[in-house]
């Protein structure tokens, strides 16, 4: 056995009441906070500027999905006119997208406060979206010093929203366990998130309340996350941003839709890492048992009522295949396409 594991620097603080330590964590990166959210989580992020005290010096409160261009424009002009020396993000990828944004940019270190399921803030990977193209890379610099993972921040996510993120977040667990540059270490955190979830997703749908499991998701989509921030993604990742920057479609619910056909279409070429995804979905093939978890919570399967135009095949398929990821089985348009049609509509993933 032969396999290289770089491990990520950044600090963890996970439990209940967590984000009592807010103050202090910010004082550990920075002395001028700017604290960034989305335009709905306004209200977050003024509750948090109030805990942080004299650390916070401004609100940027206008994050949005796929982190456009112009926005992070207007947020490092901003943080400039503050003489921000740091961010504080509360809030979903969206927000985290554009704290890394800054930290690239302007080299600004950041504090994440993830209050959905997403992951993105354990990985060193950023997002740009400009002229409907979606631009994404490795930096180590992206990375949070920090995140502050509170379950008690959860309880009040929809469960729709819940339910996309959860599923967002096994997508991440799933392509690690193929990654190209994959490895024991990645795996074992891969099945683990992928089993939590799968546990904890269907509690929460029955009681969105429950504290242990949106103890457990949020634990789940710390390892999908930490799997996403230490190996390579492939065809799901690659089909789903080319989606997202082409079609302005939301992240999470895409990732859900995708999920079930880019697993099938790469199951044939991974059969040890699909018994290993069976055993952590609790039996079954992969790609139906996803499909039947997430139509069972009640995900939209179909891109068409996400808003993918019933002509945006081929367009998609060919953005797909011009720059493909690294991907163990080979990627052709006519594949995708193939692939794509069904997911359009919401059918069940073909298999083989």
């Amino acid at each position: 056995m032969r396999f290289t594991y770089h491990p990520l620097p950044h600090r963890v603080i996970f439990g209940a009441g967590a984000i009592s330590q807010v103050g202090e964590e910010v004082r550990r990166i920075g002395a001028r906070a700017l604290v960034l959210s989305t335009p709905e989580q306004r209200s977050d992020a003024e509750g948090l500027a109030a805990a942080i005290g004299g650390s916070a010096v401004g609100l940027f409160t206008e994050a949005v999905m796929h982190v456009p261009v112009a926005t992070v424009d207007a947020a490092m002009a901003h943080a400039r006119v503050l003489g921000a020396d740091c961010t504080v993000a509360i809030g979903g990828g969206s927000t985290i997208g554009l704290a890394k944004a800054l930290s690239l940019r302007l080299d600004l270190p950041s504090l994440a406060i993830p209050t959905t399921y997403a992951g993105s803030e354990v990985t060193p990977i950023w997002g740009l979206t400009e002229a409907g193209i979606k631009t994404t890379g490795r930096d180590s610099k992206v990375l949070p010093k920090a995140v502050i993972y509170d379950p008690d921040l959860t309880l009040s996510l929809p469960v729709g929203m819940s339910i996309a993120s959860g599923l967002n977040a096994i997508a991440h667990a799933m392509e690690g366990l193929y990654a190209v540059d994959g490895n024991p270490i990645v795996s074992l955190m891969a099945e683990e998130s992928i089993r939590a979830l799968v546990h904890s997703l269907p509690i929460i749908k029955q009681d969105p309340a429950n504290a242990e499991a949106r103890s457990e998701a949020l634990y789940g989509c710390w390892l999908a996350g930490s799997v996403l921030g230490a190996a390579s993604v492939a065809l799901h990742h690659k089909l789903c941003h080319t989606l997202g920057g082409a079609f302005d479609m939301p992240h999470a619910q895409t990732h859900t839709a995708v999920l079930p056909h880019a697993i099938a279409y790469n199951a044939p070429a991974v059969p040890e890492e699909m018994k290993r995804a069976s055993r952590a979905l609790g039996g079954g093939n992969p790609a139906t048992r996803l499909y039947d978890l997430a139509s069972g919570l009640g995900a939209e399967m179909s891109l068409a009522r996400l808003g993918m135009p019933r002509d945006g095949v081929a367009k998609a398929a060919r953005l797909a295949v011009a720059n493909p990821y690294p991907n163990p089985r080979q990627i052709t348009e006519e594949g995708i396409a193939r692939l794509l049609d069904r997911a359009l509509e919401g059918l069940p993933p073909l298999l083989g």
